[in-house]
């Protein structure tokens, strides 16, 4: 409940601290008139004519000059001349202010808000589905690369921690190299203890030194490799799931477009004749049994195929 005061309290605070004053609606409802009776992107300084660095003198002399332009009585069938007029003379008395004038120029540098139905607010940018899309892959890629170069520094310093390890129990406290190779096991993990409370043995690796220093593990086959930091994986940007995801892609699209070898009508013609000639199951009885299970039939049967040598039936003695 604390928190959700507070988070209550630091809302009611913002809306407070970014809730417009009388002058700055003001400001807006001028500036939305002035765009729409001059054309967009007009401000008041350039109504005037001067620039925005204009002295309080060259407003003044560009304020006479712009009211004698736009006086009614020297636009008398002019549209709407009396309010533009009576708008230049409201722009001039606001740029003539230290304060009006500070107003006008944050939203002049800073953007003027626009009418939302409700009240005036900041046009912000919403990202749309690809420029999300685009945020969230590039996210979590720094993520697995960051995770992948962790990864990396772990295992480099577990494999000089090893070696470190391995030459000290091949050559003894003082580290002298002796000549020749020397086999050893190592302890990589402390006995531990599973859910059961049963105790498992602690995990061991075969390790040889050689004289030169050379510390080298064995492979699933038996055969001894050197152990050194290139072991280890670096990180690398091709090993990031988006990059990974492509090239499966396309393994899968090249692989399935590959032609798949056929058999040879020889061969079918081989696998269809062995399916069909085969032996009756009780030697010599003069019958061949079929494949469907039908009854066999008596009588001299054709030649059948046995251990690849094709021979004739036997006729059964009498």
């Amino acid at each position: 409940m604390k928190l959700f005061f507070l988070a209550a309290f630091l809302a009611l605070l913002v809306t407070v601290v970014s809730a417009w004053e009388k002058e700055d609606h003001e400001i807006f409802d001028l500036v939305s008139e002035l765009q729409a009776s001059e054309g967009k992107g007009t401000t008041f300084y350039s109504f005037i004519g001067v620039p925005s660095t204009a002295t309080l003198a060259q407003i003044n002399k560009a304020y006479r000059k712009k009211s004698m332009e736009l006086h009614p009585d020297k636009n008398p069938d002019v549209k709407g001349i009396q309010e533009r007029f009576a708008r230049l003379g409201i722009i001039a008395t606001m740029l003539r202010t230290t304060e009006g004038r500070t107003r006008y120029d944050h939203f002049y540098k800073n953007g003027v808000p626009r009418w939302r139905g409700t009240g005036y607010y900041y046009s912000r940018w919403r990202p749309g589905m690809i420029e999300v899309s685009v945020f969230l892959i590039s996210f979590t890629s720094l993520l697995q690369y960051i995770v992948q170069h962790m990864t990396y520094k772990i295992d480099i310093e577990r494999i000089e921690k090893i070696i470190g390890e391995a030459k000290s129990a091949a050559w003894g406290p003082k580290m002298i190299p002796v000549q020749g190779s020397r086999k050893l096991k190592m302890t990589l993990a402390n006995p531990s203890t599973d859910s059961e409370g049963k105790r498992t043995p602690a995990k061991t690796i075969d390790i040889k030194v050689d004289g030169d220093g050379t510390v080298s593990i064995p492979d699933d086959n038996g055969e001894f490799h050197p152990l050194d930091a290139t072991s280890a994986t670096p990180a690398s940007i091709g090993r990031t799931w988006p990059i990974a995801l492509v090239r499966n892609l396309y393994a899968s699209v090249t692989n399935r477009a590959r032609p798949t070898p056929t058999e040879t009508p020889a061969e079918v013609n081989e696998d269809t004749t062995e399916s069909y000639e085969t032996e009756s199951s009780a030697p010599g009885s003069g019958t061949a049994t079929p494949i469907d299970g039908g009854a066999p039939k008596a009588g001299r049967a054709p030649a059948v195929k046995a251990g690849g040598v094709r021979r004739g039936n036997v006729r059964k003695r009498a």
